[in-house]
């Protein structure tokens, strides 16, 4: 590649960057589905053309907006929970953190507004990069089936999605509901029985 060439991809990313950041902006102070492509291209200053030529329609920046939030919220969250050492803890603490995170931004908090349909959860549940993000933070904990990790990952996002639309009374009954019902599941103790799909069928085809 040219250094010309590297020039060239180098601008054509931060062109993309300066789209998403205001398109990030709109979604902070209006409901996400009303935001229209006139809209951002106007608040990005750039015309529809140029707009259509790194976004090819309203889907694909919607996507492309939260794989880049996503990742952000990731390294925040691995980077706030990095000292924490026993894996049932910092389980917990990342879903809090990410849920605090989430919620601490107008932009990806308006995502889970309950006034219309929650666009949020519908892209939570079909993003592949949440689900490896989510699967790669669970592998992080303790070693598993690949298979066994990526189901708990799935239905680890649907958890936190549901909490960010139905909140609980407050974060120390969310913490408690989690730290009851989720972090057995993710992250059992040696000494407690596995409650994986492979475990069940064992249990299934051994009975008589």
């Amino acid at each position: 590649m040219t250094g010309k060439d590297w020039l060239s991809s180098r601008r054509a990313e931060v062109a993309a960057d300066r789209i998403l950041d205001a398109a990030g902006d709109l979604f902070a102070k209006h409901d996400v589905a009303s935001v229209g492509m006139n809209d951002i291209a106007r608040a990005a200053g750039c015309s529809r053309a140029t707009l259509y030529r790194y976004f090819e329609n309203r889907e694909v920046l919607h996507t492309a907006y939260v794989h880049r939030e996503a990742y952000r919220l990731h390294k925040q969250m691995s980077e706030l929970t990095s000292g924490i050492t026993d894996p049932r803890e910092r389980l917990l603490a990342g879903l809090t953190t990410s849920m605090e995170l989430v919620r601490e931004s107008p932009a990806l908090s308006s995502w889970f507004a309950t006034a219309d349909s929650p666009i949020g959860a519908e892209m939570a549940e079909q993003s592949e990069v949440i689900q490896a993000l989510t699967s790669g933070f669970l592998l992080s904990l303790r070693p598993d089936d690949p298979d066994v990790v990526h189901r708990r990952a799935r239905w680890l996002v649907r958890v936190l999605t549901s909490l960010l639309i139905f909140p609980g009374r407050d974060a120390r009954d969310e913490r408690a509901m989690l730290e009851e019902f989720v972090v057995p599941m993710m992250c059992p103790n040696e000494t407690e029985p596995a409650t994986n799909a492979s475990s069940l069928r064992t249990d299934r085809t051994s009975s008589p």
